[in-house]
């Protein structure tokens, strides 16, 4: 037995806890997936030392067989894996094995509901790695020393999965990591070697390096034990062993894709689709690329880690390299394998190289025609994949100009169709409900759904039966600002400038319109001197039938969705004037006009106003001063 200095006990973190806690009940259906889960921990290991080791080769220690070693002690009810990866220096150890530093933390336990069958959704979202060694086990040692460092700095990690862990300096002669997991009481079924392949075969077939088990079912080394080695044994190896994706399609299951799905991606759903591609010729790569189920917390911190896993040559170089994919289709998870690039390729070297921009417009095309198909084939699964990412991909064409058709046919919006909000509504499928001599395609933006499918901006287009998109999202307007048209039909905002339905209104409404705006000019000019600096322009409204008056926007003038982003984030905001459109036809504005005491004209207008912007979803500038004028009327009424 290793001599043990240094010894500390500390606590877990408050989050660590929590997720142990959580973990142990919620997957508890699901147990066997823990070994999955270490597995893939010590691949990751060994790929992180191939790499480190191109650079500093003495970082292999004379052994560069990487191999993962799987044991068991019925006796002592025990399950040993054993890596001979990159290892943890005590730092390491503690970083990794005390808290969880992953960015979103936070949000996971905000979102946590106390309900097991919901939460562990929310798991699989995060991830657990490590800790879910506790669903089967009471205690685990973690053994392990960092490849390059002397012998005398290996490190003994113990927890019972409470609330504190202890560590310890030790003496470990061979790099990497042993995890020895005390099985509780009712899990001896692990301590078996026939149901330990059965587990590897089933999760684990497909990681790159071998899985080792003993030939034989003895025991294996007493846990903890650095110096009392067993008598020589005789392993084989019970997985595959060899790199996914770089066999041919037809030779994988899909099983066997969700399953390397999962390992890549630190999720626990299935994807919803994959795309595995091997391109010869100028350029040599393979792609094996993902579609998730579930948005990860960091989704919308751009800045977040994010990227495919990159090999060269089949050697892991890095994990989330960013460079092969826009920011746009940051959710897309997987692996991309060339024969172009160099072992020693760094971070820098990849943002300025023309094969990496080859390899990124070649693999943006396959994620947009595996999305495209996905849509066409699997309705719902796009549904849920919109539900989850339809947000981010409308980053796409501010982004990627040359994609921008392409993006915009993958786009889904509510529109006056639906009576739930719900964003399934694509392009292709509005221009296909066209009315005859409609040649535009007309939307709406606003703060929410049920606020904007009663707007007044509606109203013509109710009663002559076409369809509006209703754009709630706060990235909206802003992408509508790149998104001008689709498919040769231009898009058109309902609230902005003067409203001209082309074809769809005849020539007796065009020519009914003009003669009432120049019968109302005196009571325009009236309006406009009562409300005075708060309007650009006072007209009469081609967008209203049930409605007295509207506030519309200036043709370049911003949105109220994109004014509200702007003050929100503490930018100054472009002074901007609304256009007051108002309809004759409505009797208070009959009795606006026919008023000619000029204060009281004066306080109606501004009723009027207020109340435009008010169904306009604006904010007032005066509610004092509207709720005196109304009560003012309101007396007035009543006397």
């Amino acid at each position: 037995m290793s001599v043990e200095t240094q010894k500390e006990t500390l606590g877990f973190q408050t989050e660590v806890k929590q997720l142990l806690h959580l973990m142990i009940h919620s997957l508890y259906s699901n147990k066997e997936i823990f070994l999955r889960e270490l597995i893939s921990n010590a691949s990751d290991a060994a790929d992180k030392l191939r790499f480190e080791a191109l650079a500093k080769p003495e970082l292999l220690e004379g052994g560069a067989e990487l191999k993962i070693r799987l044991s068991f002690d019925k006796d002592a009810k025990t399950v040993t894996l054993e890596d001979n990866g990159i290892g943890m220096s005590r730092e390491e150890v503690i970083a990794h094995l005390g808290t969880i530093a992953k960015s979103g933390t936070a949000d996971f336990m905000k979102n946590l509901t106390g309900d097991q069958k919901k939460d562990s959704h929310l798991i699989g979202q995060f991830g657990v790695g490590f800790y879910s060694a506790f669903i089967v086990a009471d205690k685990v040692d973690v053994f392990t020393r960092r490849a390059g460092s002397p012998a005398s700095e290996g490190v003994h990690w113990s927890s019972k999965g409470e609330g504190d862990f202890e560590v310890a300096t030790i003496d470990k002669v061979e790099r990497g990591t042993r995890i020895v997991l005390h099985l509780k009481s009712g899990e001896e079924e692990f301590a078996d070697g026939w149901r330990l392949r059965n587990v590897v075969k089933k999760y684990s077939d497909h990681i790159a390096l071998p899985i080792e088990l003993p030939k034989d079912p003895i025991s294996s080394q007493e846990h903890g034990e650095e110096a009392d080695k067993p008598a020589e044994q005789e392993w084989e190896t019970v997985n595959r062993a060899s790199a996914l994706w770089t066999r041919g399609r037809t030779e994988v299951k899909d099983e066997e894709y969700q399953e390397f799905y999962k390992h890549v991606a630190h999720d626990f759903e299935n994807p919803l689709s994959w795309s595995h591609n091997k391109v010869e010729g100028k350029l040599e790569y393979t792609s094996l690329l993902y579609v998730p189920g579930r948005a990860p917390f960091d989704l919308y911190q751009r800045e977040a880690p994010k990227g495919l896993k990159l090999y060269v040559q089949r050697v892991f170089i890095m994990d989330q390299a960013d460079e092969f994919l826009p920011l746009y289709l940051r959710f897309i998870k997987g692996v991309v394998d060339s024969n172009d690039l160099s072992l020693n390729v760094s971070r820098e070297i990849l943002q300025k190289d023309p094969v990496i921009d080859a390899m990124k417009s070649a693999l943006t095309k396959r994620v947009l025609d595996m999305l495209e198909k996905l849509a066409k084939n699997e309705p719902e699964q796009y549904k849920q994949f919109w539900k989850a990412f339809g947000q981010v991909l409308k980053e796409g064409p501010a982004e990627d100009f040359a994609n921008k058709e392409k993006i915009a046919g993958l786009l889904r919006f509510a529109s006056t169709q639906g009576d739930d909000g719900e964003q399934s509504v694509g392009l292709a499928d509005y221009i296909g409900r066209m009315k005859e001599g409609q040649d535009k395609v007309y939307f709406l933006t606003g703060e929410t759904f049920a606020q904007i499918k009663n707007s007044p901006h509606l109203e013509v287009f109710r009663k002559k039966g076409i369809e509006v998109l209703l754009l709630t999202d706060r990235i909206d307007e802003w992408l509508m600002s790149y998104l001008t048209e689709f498919d040769g039909k231009h898009f058109v905002d309902v609230a902005r400038g003067d409203l001209d339905l082309g074809k769809l209104d005849s020539e007796e409404d065009k020519k009914a319109q003009e003669e009432v705006a120049k019968a109302k000019e005196g009571l325009l000019e009236r309006l406009k001197g009562a409300l005075g600096e708060q309007v650009a322009e006072v007209r009469v409204s081609h967008r209203l039938t049930d409605s007295p008056a509207i506030l519309a926007i200036g043709e370049q003038d911003l949105g109220l969705q994109m004014r509200q982003i702007l003050e929100a984030s503490g930018q100054k905001v472009p002074d901007a004037k609304p256009i007051f459109e108002i309809n004759p036809q409505h009797p208070l504005i009959e009795k606006l006009d026919a008023e000619a005491d000029e204060d009281r004209f004066a306080d109606l207008s501004h009723i009027l106003f207020d109340q435009a912007a008010l169904a306009a979803g604006d904010s007032l500038k005066d509610p004092a001063a509207y709720v005196q004028r109304l009560n003012k009327l309101l007396v007035e009424l009543s006397a």
